[in-house]
């Protein structure tokens, strides 16, 4: 069974019908109990990175989040759950969990598309993900998929946690993390058979694991 974290971000039921679609067990949950004896847990979010921690930090989730990733807990991070993995975000001035290094900073206005035209902030909508290494959530994945956006911050991890690279007047990380703790920037369960894809690798590791 795999916990999606339920710590009022949004977004929890459309990860959990993508995983029903796909016949994965799951639960949206904050009982600890529950997220200690799940194979994986699901990190998603919609909202804003101060109200996120400020809801975490109040439940004591943030110190079950670090406890069950210290201890080799498979983790997959969702938007705003991809974001405040690092260790700070300047949307409300926020700091967040510090399991990966680095920072998120926001698109700026000045910044244009391949056409010179000032970009659209947020990003909303689908872009292609580079690999920068190889990643197991995109094993079986054709390189040409696209994947759903809807962000105005994105992640500045570390080079060395940096997995995957999207171009949006700048090329910036969308995939970060290490073996069994990943993040991404995107919606999978939002972008069709390639998320869906990447859900069920997840999945599948979480079982091997």
């Amino acid at each position: 069974m795999l916990a999606i974290l339920d710590y009022k971000a949004g977004n929890q039921t459309s990860v959990r019908r993508a995983l029903d679609h796909l016949g994965i067990p799951c639960r949206i949950t904050a009982d600890p109990s529950v997220i200690a004896d799940a194979a994986g847990i699901i990190f998603p979010g919609v909202g804003a990175a101060g109200q996120a921690m400020h809801e975490l930090t109040s439940t004591g989730l943030d110190k079950l989040l670090a406890e069950q990733v210290a201890a080799g807990k498979p983790l997959l991070g969702i938007c705003v759950g991809c974001q405040i993995l690092l260790d700070y975000s300047p949307e409300n001035d926020t700091k967040a969990l510090g399991i990966v290094p680095g920072a998120c900073a926001m698109f700026s206005p000045s910044l244009t598309d391949e056409n010179g035209l000032p970009i659209r902030i947020p990003h909303m909508g689908w872009n292609k993900v580079a690999l920068s290494r190889p990643c197991e959530l995109f094993d079986g994945i054709d390189q040409e998929s696209e994947f759903y956006f809807v962000h105005s911050y994105y992640p500045v991890p570390e080079a060395g946690y940096v997995l995957g690279v999207t171009e949006y007047g700048l090329p910036f990380c969308s995939v970060h993390g290490r073996k069994g703790l990943w993040a991404v920037q995107f919606h999978p369960e939002k972008s069709g058979r390639p998320g869906l894809h990447l859900l069920r690798n997840f999945a599948a590791y979480c079982q091997e694991a």
